[in-house]
């Protein structure tokens, strides 16, 4: 198992662009089961947005009329997700690079860009966003050193990013597929880990 983490001294610490899988033995009961996305990590920290916990009382549409957005009936609903424990009250939109707000966008990687403007919501709800599009309230956050901590305690697993593990509608199977994205069956993996 030790083979698929990131060895945090001899590797590329870079995480942009990456896929963070919580191990079983995650003690954050926050982060049971998650898959973040690394939108930024440098020695200052990272910052990310869990992309398969959906918020069970936030509705899309109902998120847009409290902002005072009309949104087109021929637009389908996307799912709000909890992007992590910081920052709840502000939304982000994890999204093909397909899309640039005036506003700013970060280009995170080839494919993928996140916007955090208010601009981006009334595109979608005009029919006029990004090809694909998961929306976050709050991220995930690490101070400097946190997140290598972590992973060098076996907190999680990295791998690369799926279209259908960002932006998929199967929320509930996305930990899953993140795990065999590395060719790991999730019923071997033992919540307690131990270091060779």
């Amino acid at each position: 198992m030790r083979a698929h983490l990131v060895d945090m001294e001899t590797e590329d610490t870079n995480l942009v662009g990456k896929l963070l899988i919580a191990m079983p033995n995650m003690g954050d009961p926050r982060f049971a089961r998650s898959v973040v996305y690394m939108c930024a990590h440098s020695d200052d920290g990272g910052m990310g947005l869990i992309v398969n916990k959906p918020q069970r009382d936030v509705q899309f549409s109902d998120l847009l009329g409290q902002l005072g957005i009309d949104k087109s009936p021929t637009v389908r609903d996307i799912r709000v997700h909890f992007g992590g424990p910081v920052d709840h009250a502000r939304g982000f939109v994890l999204h093909s690079i397909d899309y640039r707000s005036e506003a700013g966008t970060l280009q995170v990687d080839d494919a993928i860009g996140m916007t955090a403007t208010l601009d981006v919501l009334e595109d979608i709800a005009r029919g006029k966003g990004p090809r694909a599009s998961m929306l976050a309230l709050g991220y995930a956050g690490w101070g400097p050193g946190q997140l290598e901590r972590e992973i060098a305690q076996n907190g999680w697993l990295v791998c690369e990013p799926r279209d259908e593990i960002l932006f998929g509608r199967a929320d509930e199977h996305k930990w899953t597929a993140a795990l065999k994205v590395l060719g790991i069956n999730p019923l071997l993996l033992s919540a307690t880990s131990g270091r060779a």
